[in-house]
């Protein structure tokens, strides 16, 4: 038997947490805003981009925004 090929398109919310350095809580708080984790990319500041905060920061300041004190609900 073969060994089977990892898709890349299977699981992208796992290639975005270990790419982007998401934890379980920044990568369901995502989720619920609506994020397409194919385009979080956009975020990741580079080095011209100094004004940028790091993506996870990011997504918990919308989330903060949007949905006040409520805590999102992590699915493991």
């Amino acid at each position: 038997m073969g060994k089977k090929k990892k898709d890349k398109n299977k699981h992208p919310w796992a290639i975005a947490k270990t790419k982007y350095r998401l934890n379980a809580r920044q990568v369901a708080m995502a989720k619920e805003l609506g994020m397409n984790p194919k385009k979080l990319g956009k975020l990741v500041p580079s080095r011209s981009e100094p004004w940028k905060v790091p993506a996870g920061q990011f997504i918990e300041e919308c989330y903060r925004k949007r949905f006040k004190d409520r805590e999102p609900q992590v699915y493991k």
